[in-house]
């Protein structure tokens, strides 16, 4: 009993005229742009300011290494970046999917978003960054951090192209595989670092076309204190919940409440269920069950003397029509700032 297919075959082989050249039959894969190493690659440059523009790195993965003195700019998102063994030079990357990971570099400056960023055997590095899970240093002395500042066009379709989120970003949350006793390490830039003065613009022609700003008040990443001390014993938290505007409206009331004066500690993205509701609402979590179901909620802590009342104003002023979580007193506030980002820091591995 023969096989159908290798009837078909036959018969298709018969039917085929003497002497016709037969194609070789296309499959998508075969079609598929091909991919040169050296695009997605900056080695052994000297002296030199290089960068790719929005759209030249498509999610690709990137290598830079050996690099001394150079301006190197990747205004694109990726899906990894290795930096190897460079020496004073300044490295902008634009959202990374996965990791960003230095090995053997000095006398750098730079500032990147990314999933995970680790560092290994690097020693008298500056970081601006926005990292979605804890950054890890190992073997590394005089690494400073700051937090992430930038903006350009792109650059908030580049962050949900490589799945990040503006309002994950525990920049300042440091873990040393490596330290050692009475010595830190790490530290924290000073609060009032001009990111210009330690990552400048670009001065290429071809990059300067850009529109490039780091200023705090347009940075795509919400700029936040992190681990920094605070200034007050009284915070405050606000959950806003999924919805058209609701990046939007965080936004708005960021920047409403720097304005006024107050500090903006940290910020989160993150899905609950309504067990996490019942733990971190309490008693005003059946008003909020309905609206999880959604999407994931945007947290903000501000802190500052007089923060609970200043945002229960502002949110009544200026959000009277839309559904948000507000800490009721600042007697309340500390219970409602730990146990959402406990619950929050748990969910996401942190």
């Amino acid at each position: 009993m023969g096989c159908f297919f290798s009837k078909r075959r036959k018969i298709e082989k018969e039917s085929q005229p003497e002497g016709e050249e037969v194609r070789p039959k296309q499959y998508s894969w075969d079609q598929r742009e091909k991919v040169d190493p050296k695009d997605f690659m900056f080695s052994g440059l000297k002296d030199e300011t290089v960068g790719r523009l929005p759209g030249k790195v498509a999610g690709q993965q990137f290598l830079i290494q050996d690099c001394e003195n150079c301006n190197i700019y990747i205004f694109d998102h990726s899906a990894t970046v290795t930096i190897d063994d460079c020496t004073n030079c300044v490295i902008f990357l634009g959202p990374v999917k996965g990791s960003v990971f230095f090995r053997n570099c000095r006398d750098c400056k730079c500032a990147l978003a990314c999933q995970q960023f680790r560092v290994r055997d690097c020693r008298k590095l500056e970081v601006f960054l926005c990292c979605a899970t804890q950054p890890i240093i190992e073997s590394s002395t005089n690494i400073k951090f700051g937090c992430f500042q930038w903006y350009y066009p792109e650059l908030a379709f580049q962050f949900k192209d490589a799945g990040l989120s503006i309002f994950n970003n525990t920049w300042s949350n440091i873990h040393d595989f490596t330290p050692v006793s009475g010595e830190l390490n790490w530290s924290l830039l000073p609060e009032d670092a001009v990111v210009e003065n330690h990552v400048p613009l670009p001065a290429t022609e071809e990059l300067k076309a850009i529109r490039l700003s780091t200023e705090a008040s347009k940075s795509i990443v919400p700029v936040s204190r992190g681990q920094r001390q605070k200034n007050s014993d009284e915070s405050c938290l606000v959950v806003l919940f999924a919805g058209d505007y609701t990046i939007a409206n965080a936004r708005k009331l960021i920047d409403e409440m720097v304005g006024k004066g107050f500090f903006l500690v940290q910020t989160k993205e993150v899905s609950m269920k309504a067990e996490d509701a019942q733990r971190v609402f309490r008693e005003k979590a059946p008003d909020f069950l309905p609206l999880l179901n959604k999407g994931p909620v945007i947290a903000l802590e501000f802190n500052g003397d007089g923060a609970v009342e200043g945002c229960q104003l502002i949110v009544n002023e200026i959000f009277n029509e839309t559904k948000m979580f507000v800490s009721e007193s600042k007697e309340t506030a500390p219970g409602d700032v730990d146990s959402f980002y406990n619950f929050a820091d748990i969910q996401m591995g942190i």
